[in-house]
């Protein structure tokens, strides 16, 4: 088994990064949170009809116009692993997993 990639902070202390790996967006309200604290433009902003089958959208029946659109992972190699996403997202709509290290 290959070890997790990790870091270490300016003090000294090691962690283990987490990287994004899936959106709910079932859950998704599309508020952008995540997209505003991201440093690494990692997400995107589409249309909920365009990732969504009918059946998911008819959950949504109470969301307005303003809530048209869900968060997409746009480029998930672009993920430092800090998480800060998951952190602000109100539905808990975020994934993340350790990485091995490259060999």
């Amino acid at each position: 088994m290959s070890k997790p990639i990790t870091g270490v902070t300016a003090g000294g202390a090691v962690w283990t990064p987490a990287f994004v790996q899936s959106i709910a967006q079932e859950r998704c309200i599309g508020c952008g949170r995540c997209f505003k604290v991201c440093p690494r433009d990692v997400f995107d902003l589409v249309d909920r009809a365009d990732v969504l089958d009918a059946d998911e959208i008819d959950d949504f029946d109470d969301l307005d116009d303003d809530n048209a659109q869900v968060m997409n992972i746009k480029n998930a190699l672009d993920c430092i692993g800090c998480e800060a996403c998951s952190r602000v997202c109100p539905k808990d709509c975020f994934t993340h997993t350790a990485l091995p290290q490259a060999a």
